[in-house]
């Protein structure tokens, strides 16, 4: 072989890499058909009250974030990831289906339900198994192009979900059940692919022991200092980053049409998606911390442009922006994790970090709400912008 396909076969990402990259794609082609319909199906067709919907969304979201850490604990002392990824994505899979014959809140419940166990027993393995299936210099693109393939899917859902509605309801304001139906029906394609795509491609990739260690120590305190900082900064973090329906109830606030917000959560994800992987690679060349900064910097700037916008359109190219922020960020964080967590420790590494994130994101969204009602519209973006500074100082003295 000659230097040169040497060079080639090092430089070749690992196929897991495409085969966990198109199953979150899939996947997400899938889930956002519905994610954005499930709310206004509850209040439209079934009438339900705004406070269930709430109830709903966090029962979910935190069984998502506490399964997340067993299950990557779990894999961790297995040695294998593989089986729980494709466990958990099909279980999301075989749940959606139910939605179809919803007739009660109750009902859309243990389908959400189901679906969150479902993400909380595949997320931690499944990164993992893409951070054990690549090189430490290429691990900033290769999570990189999964984050741009999972963003292109929600892009993709997104646009079909918008255009069954526009087939099927001529324009009508509210959702109709039948239209939601459909939309149900049509998910469950790209889903079952998923599935198919990971249980067939995917190989897997076994946790390296150190030094002959037979089990891993799972404390706290047994996992790497680096690692513990960075958790609590990003915690810092997340509690000023609340839920992006704040971001839409104020385009709503400043004038935007729903269709105008469908429009505006597209070009995000298009954005996203198309500097996921530019940005993961240039991580692997200058540093993961360099890009982190520059992530919240624009977070912190994004912010506070919309708690000082006046119109709609303001809101739609911030929102624009905000899509670099993802992209510097988020594969860009997870690429950090694998580079200070011991192969052998990820899964229980990645299951803490999803939580945690996860679990701050509900009394974030709280402390968001409460703001917006207590004070005004604009506190919430204010508080975010602030935080985002004050985890961006963390980092820089903390974290080395």
């Amino acid at each position: 072989m000659t230097s040169q396909d040497s060079s080639s076969t090092r430089s070749r990402l690992h196929p897991n890499i495409w085969f966990l990259t198109i199953g979150s794609f899939l996947t997400d082609v899938s889930s956002e058909m519905l994610t954005n319909l499930v709310p206004l199906f509850l209040y439209n067709v079934l009438g339900v009250q705004t406070s269930i919907i709430g109830l709903i969304d966090g029962i979910a979201e935190t069984t998502a974030s506490l399964v997340k850490i067993y299950s990557g604990a779990l894999s961790d002392k297995l040695g294998k990831r593989k089986l729980l990824t494709v466990l958990g994505y099909a279980l999301s899979t075989i749940a959606k289906p139910f939605l179809y014959f919803a007739v009660t809140w109750e009902w859309v419940l243990g389908v959400r339900f189901s679906d969150r166990v479902g993400k909380g027993i595949r997320t931690a393995p499944r990164d993992a198994l893409l951070a054990s299936s690549t090189r430490s210099n290429q691990r900033g693109l290769a999570f990189g192009i999964h984050r741009a393939g999972d963003t292109a899917g929600a892009f993709v859902g997104l646009g079909i979900a918008a255009l069954i509605i526009w087939l099927a309801q001529s324009g009508a304001a509210e959702l109709h059940r039948h239209t939601f139906q459909l939309v149900v029906l049509a998910s469950i394609i790209p889903a079952v692919a998923a599935v198919l795509v990971l249980a067939l491609g995917v190989k897997e990739v076994a946790a390296a022991r150190q030094n002959n260690q037979a089990r891993p120590s799972f404390s706290w305190k047994a996992l790497d200092k680096r690692f513990r900082v960075f958790l609590v900064v990003m915690i810092v973090f997340t509690l000023g980053n609340s839920s992006d329906s704040f971001i839409v109830l104020r385009a709503q606030d400043r004038g935007l049409s729903v269709l105008q917000i469908m429009g505006m959560l597209m070009t995000f994800n298009a954005i996203y998606a198309s500097l996921a992987g530019p940005l993961g690679s240039l991580s692997d060349r200058i540093g993961r911390r360099k890009l982190m900064l520059t992530g919240w910097t624009i977070y912190g700037l994004v912010y506070l442009g919309l708690a000082l916008s006046h119109t709609g359109l303001e809101i739609w190219v911030l929102f624009s922006i905000y899509g670099i922020y993802y992209a510097l960020t988020e594969g860009v964080a997870k690429a950090l994790v694998a580079d200070i967590v011991p192969e052998e420790q990820r899964g229980t590494a990645y299951g803490l970090f999803n939580a945690a994130i996860g679990l701050t994101a509900l009394p974030a969204s709280l402390i968001a709400g409460i703001l917006w009602q207590a004070v005004n519209p604009a506190a919430p973006f204010i508080f975010g912008a602030l935080l985002s500074l004050l985890a961006g100082f963390l980092l820089i003295t903390w974290f080395r």
